[in-house]
Formats: structure tokens, sequence, C-alpha cells
């Protein structure tokens, strides 16, 4: 069985009530939806090959491409580029896109099954799971038996961050199941719960930390894309590329439970399954994202509401459209932090907090005068 059968389940009612549903959210925005699809799709290649050729350095993508076909001998200067192209920006590129795409899309999915348009990852503990694993690697990792982190190498913090996630959510999703039914609103109360325990640790650990220590602890969660390889492109990139090709498959679902999970079970969801396939795959998502490249808020609440705002809340278009418009806001931000203070780098979790804080307070305000509060 597929997981569009698992979640959307048959029978004459339901396809007749999802049909509906599906109409009712595209409304006369589908045109838009798929034209902006179509853009978007143009947007990101051009953005991707923007963040391979820009930087501090000036090396040049096209002068590497032409020296492999051309079979020239390599020079000091060629040597040079292809090291910067291909080792550096190229992994740096092409996985800033994936997690921008994750956290986009993860944002979407979570306002979906919340119907709530400001809900985010962060809501239900996972970033917050994740920035404790980091954490405790960072202050705790020295006192490991030095086999265990000549083991782990580098990739010592992605897991311990992704390892914090990942136990976050089975807890959460362990309180918030109940004979064999998950409570939305127990998993958001939850989460709430187990983000400011996670955030009391992290500051007993921050207050037992040197300041070496503090200042690793500073920078990985003010995020950043530095420092980005194969080698991490490899851990995570596979993990995000899953939950980015599983999502989609939700969107009928997820059209369906804007009603009320009461409704969409009626018109034939499997709504506890449903729930289990999207808290998993953004808890993937999001846990594979913030272990290789720390705290980047904002990105999950800004893009999936700016979409909605375009081509409406139909979730088959919404979450591909999120993927892409994240991944290129992500790359845009990064490019941003690689220049405006080269040679340094700024983080770029500062760039996304400056844009999305405005954008957030914006959002509630234009809230507060629509509803008279």
């Amino acid at each position: 069985m597929s997981l569009n059968d698992a979640v959307r389940g048959d029978g004459a009612r339901g396809s007749f009530l999802m049909r509906s549903v599906r109409a009712r959210a595209a409304g006369d925005r589908t045109a838009i939806a798929r034209l902006t699809l179509a853009a978007l799709v143009v947007v990101s290649a051009v953005a991707l090959a923007l963040s391979i050729a820009t930087g501090a350095s000036d090396a040049s993508a096209l002068n590497v491409i032409g020296a492999l076909f051309s079979g020239a001998e390599d020079t000091a200067l060629s040597m040079r580029d292809r090291i910067i192209v291909f080792d550096i920006r190229m992994p740096r590129a092409l996985l800033g896109f994936l997690i921008g795409a994750a956290l986009a899309m993860s944002g979407a999915v979570m306002q979906g099954l919340f119907r709530n348009p400001l809900a985010d990852p962060a809501l239900v503990g996972i970033s917050s799971g994740s920035a404790l694993g980091a954490v405790l690697m960072i202050v705790l990792g020295a006192s490991l038996p030095a086999g265990v982190m000549i083991a782990l190498g580098a990739f010592a913090l992605p897991l311990a961050a992704f390892a914090g996630g990942l136990l976050t959510t089975l807890l959460l999703y362990r309180i918030a199941t109940r004979g064999g039914q998950t409570s939305v609103a127990t998993m958001l109360l939850a989460g709430i719960a187990i983000s400011a325990l996670a955030a009391a640790i992290t500051g007993i650990l921050i207050y037992m930390a040197d300041d070496k220590q503090l200042r690793d602890i500073t920078f990985w969660s003010l995020g950043s894309l530095s420092g980005m390889t194969w080698a991490k492109l490899l851990a995570a990139g596979p993990i995000i590329l899953l939950a980015l090709l599983v999502v989609p498959f939700l969107s009928r679902g997820l059209n369906a439970i804007t009603l009320g999970e009461a409704a969409a079970f009626h018109m034939g969801v499997k709504v506890q399954r449903l729930k289990y396939i999207a808290v998993v795959s953004v808890a993937g998502a999001v846990g594979a994202s913030v272990a290789v490249s720390g705290g980047i808020g904002f990105v999950g609440i800004v893009v999936p509401h700016l979409l909605r705002i375009v081509i409406g809340p139909d979730h088959r278009y919404l979450l591909p459209a999120s993927a892409l418009f994240g991944g290129v806001l992500m790359l845009g931000a990064d490019m941003l932090a690689r220049t405006i203070v080269a040679p340094a780098e700024l983080p770029i979790g500062i760039i996304t907090a400056l844009a999305g804080a405005p954008f957030f307070l914006w959002v509630l305000l234009r809230d507060r005068t629509r509803n008279g509060w």
C-alpha cells in the first residue's frame, strides 16, 4: 500500500469529499500555484549556480569546468579554484538548499497538522532537543572514551544533535499517544514543556562550560553553513531527501484535516497514520538539518506563510513550493552571510532572524487588526 493510499483511504464517499476539499483549498489560484512552482524551479537552479560562483575568493566555476573539459595541465591557480568550487562551495550549496527545503517544508507540514499558520517545528521541541544533544557533546564530549571520539570524528556533533532531536520526538509521541490515538493538542503542549526543559538543561551545561566551549556553543546556536563537506552531505542529505520525498504524499490528508480530524476521518483519511508519518518525517528532516547547520530560525514560519498568501492553502502545491522557496531563501541568506563582511563570515542564523522576526511581528499585528484583539 502506498503512503498516498495510507493517508487517503478509499471509498466513493471519501473520494468525492476529498475532491471537494481539494477544490475548496485550490480555489481559483491553481494556475497561479502551478506557475509559481515552475518559476521556483528555475529560480532554484539559478540560485544554486550563483551560490557555487559566489564567495570571498575570486575562484571561477567556469574556469574550473573549462579546464576539466580542455584537459589542460593543472596550474596552482586552477588547482586552488578546483578545491574552492568542488570541495567547499558545491557541497555547501547543495546541503544548504536541502536544509532550507527541509525547514520550510517541515514548517508547512506542522502548520497543516496543527491548523495554525504560525506553527513551527520548534513548537514541538524538535529543535530544542537537537540543540541539547549538540551542547551535551560540546561540553561533555571530552569525558567520553578517546576511542569513541576518534571513531566518531567530525560526525560527533551532528550525530549528537540528530540523536537529541530523534529522542525528543519519540518522547513527545509517547506522551501524546493514548489508546492508539495521538492528540495534536497534547503534542503541542508537551512540546512546549519539553522545549522549556531542554532549554533549562542547556542553560546548566552552558554554566558548566569553559571559554572555548562557550564560543563553540554560541557559534553553533547562531547557525552556519560553513564547514560543509561531501561527508556531511552524504550523512545528512539522504535523511533530508527521504523526508522531502515522503511528505508530498501527505498533501491530500493535510488538506482534509484542515476541516478537523473528525471530518477528515469521515472522508476516509487515516488520521492516526497521517500524524505518525508527518511527525517522523519532520523529526528526521529537522533533526538532520539542525545537526549539521546549527540553529536557523524563522524559515519554517516565513516561507509557508508567504506562499500561502500567494498560492493558497492547497498542500499539493504548498509543500513542494515551500521546499523550493526555502532552499532559495537559504542560499540567498548564505551568499549574503559570506559576502557582507568578507573575508569573514556572518552566522546565517542572524540573517534569517533579522528578516524573519519583523515578518513574524507583521503577521501578528495583521491578525490582531483582522480579529479585533
